[in-house]
């Protein structure tokens, strides 16, 4: 092999080698992702967290309460509806856990006072855009 040819040939030969490890390394996609199996951390800090089934729906989803509330913990059956959420209302220090029904509509909620029946113009939480989206466009778009 002629030194011309190694001056081509071998850096073409990285290159190659460099691009393969970095697919294979969880480096980020050209839309920011990170793609692993496996996440081993001692903290995780972050904007919102949703685990979503196999099939699509959000399972679980951790984020922040729209309106000036704080943090919601939304736990949802296999099809989507929500089943019970932790959260905080908007403006207040109240925390709470609301119930829902087989359709997904809130039928009580669990405060310090005790258990009630929420009110008709009671301000809920706005959706997600991330549980209105495709979950693969939406992933890491925050509430």
């Amino acid at each position: 092999m002629t030194t011309r040819e190694r001056w081509t040939v071998y850096p073409l030969l990285f290159l190659a080698i460099g691009l393969a490890m970095r697919a294979q390394s969880g480096a980020p996609d050209l839309d920011g992702r990170v793609r692993v199996e496996v996440l081993d951390a001692a903290s995780v800090i972050c904007r919102e967290l949703r685990v979503e089934s196999a099939d699509g729906p959000t399972l679980v989803h951790l984020g922040r309460v729209k309106g000036g509330g704080g943090g919601r913990i939304e736990i949802r059956d296999s099809k989507g509806n929500d089943s019970v959420a932790v959260d905080t209302r908007p403006g207040r220090s109240e925390g709470g856990v609301e119930i829902f029904d087989f359709d997904g509509v809130e039928s009580a909620r669990l405060t310090a006072a005790g258990l009630d029946e929420p009110p008709p113009d009671h301000p809920t939480p706005d959706a997600s855009p991330a549980d209105d989206a495709d979950s693969s466009e939406a992933a890491g778009a925050g509430t």
